[in-house]
């Protein structure tokens, strides 16, 4: 069984000063193949890059356009990256965080679905980057992990269209949200996963148009390292207990059942509870606070009432990754939840 025998080996959180200039970032611990940065001091669009695509070739969590090249990140470096001059990613004395995921370091064409795909597939860390073209028609495409994914984000990278966010988490059936946008949850007739792939069974302009090339990043839970799940909100600053096995992070969530924000914490901009520092990837609005969340030894523990996180009987989807497990060992096995 392939174990994971440090997490930050996998996922990684590192916060620099930007110089407008170009600068290498250290310290992030592996070569990353997704890194999403932003700037927390200026309103600045959230700025998406990965190997599978390519450097300085950016997409905006925040916005529905399509891809673009930037000098923001212009190389994928053993222990970090390299930034250029655009503020977004760089600017002039700025605070700036960057979150990191590892996948293969290099590409593989991958045919387990109808069409071929080219995948940076990490199945110790249920992570993986897929690249591919839509059809306009049923296809399934091979996402490269060895089980269904929990959770898949979407980019039509050719089109001024939604990111969309497929999950089985909340209900049963498949959901789409849209990560640029606040709606609640929307029922998926055309979207499937299994564990070589993801389906559409007709077009989709978020992931199947035909001839637009489409990214998509894909997760499952894996014990002791990452955790995709659901909770339902209390309104109280005692609020739910989200257990997950291990010491987060980085929290990501969503409220599901009606019209809110995203949201991110991590374990780096707050060292030290109440976790208070928040983004919100659909917005560029720089880094705000309030008491939102403790981050404690085996999950997270609510402390706030506001609707976005925790009203009483609100639904809510989240993605953690983790700072350590439970136990005091670093050997945590690889497998799903």
């Amino acid at each position: 069984m392939a174990q994971i025998n440090k997490s930050s080996e996998y996922f990684n959180t590192v916060l620099y000063t930007g110089n407008a200039s170009t600068q290498s970032i250290t310290g992030v611990g592996f070569q990353p193949d997704w890194v999403w940065i932003k700037n927390r001091s200026i309103t600045a669009d959230h700025k998406e890059f990965d190997a599978v695509r390519g450097v300085t070739n950016a997409l905006i969590t925040n916005s529905t356009a399509a891809e673009f090249s930037q000098s923001g990140l212009d190389s994928f470096d053993s222990d970090g990256f390299t930034v250029g001059s655009h503020v977004g990613c760089n600017g002039n004395g700025n605070s700036i965080v960057a979150w990191n995921w590892l996948g293969a370091n290099g590409t593989a064409s991958n045919t387990d679905g109808s069409i071929t795909s080219t995948v940076s597939a990490n199945t110790t860390s249920g992570f993986s980057i897929v690249s591919y073209t839509g059809t306009g028609s049923s296809m399934s495409v091979g996402h490269g992990l060895s089980q269904k994914p929990d959770i898949v984000i979407f980019k039509n990278r050719d089109a001024v269209v939604n990111w969309g966010v497929y999950t089985d988490l909340i209900d049963g059936s498949y959901d789409f949200l849209y990560l640029n946008e606040t709606n609640a949850k929307g029922d998926s007739g055309s979207y499937s996963a299994s564990a070589n792939t993801f389906s559409f069974s007709a077009s989709s302009t978020v992931a199947n148009t035909s001839g637009e090339k489409v990214i998509g990043y894909c997760f499952h839970s894996v014990k002791g390292f990452s955790k995709m799940g659901t909770y339902t909100g209390n309104g109280s600053t005692d609020g739910p207990f989200i257990y997950t096995g291990f010491k987060p992070a980085f929290v990501f969530l969503k409220r599901t059942d009606t019209t809110n924000d995203w949201f991110i914490w991590d374990n780096k901009r707050n060292t030290y509870n109440v976790t208070t520092s928040y983004l919100r990837p659909n917005l560029s609005d720089a880094e705000g606070n309030y008491d939102a969340i403790d981050i404690l030894s085996n999950g997270f523990k609510h402390r706030s009432t506001l609707n976005a996180s925790n009203a009483s009987g609100g639904t809510y989807i989240y993605m953690a990754f983790a700072e350590s497990p439970l136990v005091g060992t670093n050997n945590i096995p690889a497998t799903a939840r």
